[in-house]
């Protein structure tokens, strides 16, 4: 291994130690907090939150926690095994002598990311059908039967083959066909598809997975259209969604793209939220598109994932990128498919470093819409909202805060409830 090869392999395994021990630290700090919170319903929720229910909301984050802290171990072995112990090298190998002499060098990439995919799927099977029929179901949340199981992985498999290996066809050509600058039009078919799905997800791909119904409760729709209306929005529809046959979690969003937007609810969000409390969440919801979030994280998207396609363009180009984890660029054969599944194994364990600043902003856009919605609906049916789903949802009410400013894309729930209390929110 020459000396830029040992020296990546080196800086990969101590960003990746050093990540773990964070990730550690932060979910053992996040379950001692919580523990040692368990027997007291904080105050500012005393009147809704009884003690059984926050008790159970923190056995079911300590049971996720220690859930996921086994499943970080597994997910970090399983990535040393394709990086550090040259687990990619040889399935490389393999997939291109049996299949790049007879069927060519498209065939070999797309069979090396079938391949990865595969076995990446197998590996985590078994955690996701603890976290489905055994952790989920425990705690009352699970609805998913096994024969719907069973039909979501058929589907997936079948959508996944239709979209994926075509996109990966695409790709792994301008890589091969447009030249140094192949990153910079990757990047654009990139970004086209992601628009594209926007586009497509509500009204193609989501009724695969998904019942959606026109909003039969006429008294509810009048009022959300003229809460639409006062907004100065358009939706094309307004949808329930029959989330119960999978989950007992509610929620409600907006999806689409332009003139395809359309709002849904979850049929358990309607069975649990009155009239004014659905209208705040929907301005809630609102608040994000008033304050141009949805397009600023679109916008994000773009930025940053042209500077990964620029950083991948100029290591798909370099050995040392290859042999730092074992693989063998071949001489003969393109080493495209190797470059982009080397890349997305690492690129994660870097980009750990900068995820706090992304929750953070997130929070803050989602303090935004929480004011957008207390100015135009009522700030006291947002907070009697949000009470409900936490205490529906089993979330927590006291995580640790260092935990919470690390990883929380929401603002934890005192801070939240606390900000609608002030006269600039409050209605």
């Amino acid at each position: 291994m020459n000396h830029p090869a040992l020296l990546l392999a080196l800086l990969f395994a101590a960003a990746l130690v050093i990540s773990l021990l964070i990730r550690f630290w932060l979910a053992a700090r996040q379950m001692r907090h919580v523990a040692r919170h368990s027997d007291a319903v904080p105050a500012a929720f005393s009147d809704i939150v009884t003690l059984d229910a926050h008790r159970l909301a923190a056995r079911y984050t300590l049971a996720k926690g220690s859930f996921g802290l086994w499943t970080m171990a597994f997910s970090a072995a399983v990535l040393v095994g394709w990086t550090l112990l040259g687990g990619l090298g040889v399935l490389n190998n393999a997939i291109r002598e049996s299949i790049q002499p007879a069927y060519g060098d498209m065939a070999y990439q797309l069979a090396l990311l079938a391949a990865f995919v595969l076995i990446g799927s197998l590996l985590d099977l078994p955690f996701d059908l603890y976290s489905t029929f055994r952790l989920e179901q425990a705690f009352g949340f699970n609805r998913t039967t096994w024969r719907l199981y069973l039909v979501d992985a058929l589907k997936g498999i079948v959508l996944g083959a239709l979209i994926g290996l075509p996109l990966a066809a695409g790709m792994l050509w301008i890589m091969a066909s447009t030249g140094t600058l192949w990153w910079l039009w990757a990047w654009g078919a990139w970004m086209g598809f992601n628009l594209l799905a926007l586009v497509l997800y509500p009204t193609v791909i989501a009724p695969m997975f998904n019942t959606f119904k026109p909003l039969a409760d006429s008294a509810l729709e009048s009022r959300v259209q003229a809460l639409m209306a006062k907004c100065g929005f358009f939706a094309k529809g307004f949808f329930v969604m029959d989330g119960s046959k999978r989950s007992a979690h509610a929620n409600a969003y907006f999806t689409g793209f332009g003139a395809a937007k359309r709002v849904v609810f979850f049929d358990t969000l309607l069975d649990k939220l009155l009239p004014g409390e659905v209208e705040a969440v929907l301005a809630h919801e609102l608040g994000h598109f008033k304050h141009r979030h949805v397009l600023k994280r679109i916008a994000s998207m773009f930025a940053i994932s042209l500077v990964g396609f620029a950083i991948l363009g100029w290591l798909s180009h370099r050995i040392w990128f290859y042999t730092a984890f074992g693989v063998q660029p071949s001489m003969t054969a393109s080493n495209d498919a190797v470059a982009l599944l080397l890349f997305m194994l690492i690129v994660p364990v870097f980009s750990f470093f900068v995820s706090p600043l992304f929750a953070g902003l997130s929070r803050r856009h989602e303090f935004e819409a929480d004011a957008y919605a207390c100015a135009h609906a009522s700030g006291r049916d947002l907070s009697s909202a949000l009470l409900k789903l936490y205490k529906d949802n089993a979330s927590t009410l006291t995580p640790d805060p260092l935990y919470a400013r690390f990883y929380y894309s929401h603002p934890p729930a005192a801070e939240r409830l606390a900000a609608m209390q002030t006269p600039a929110t409050a209605t």
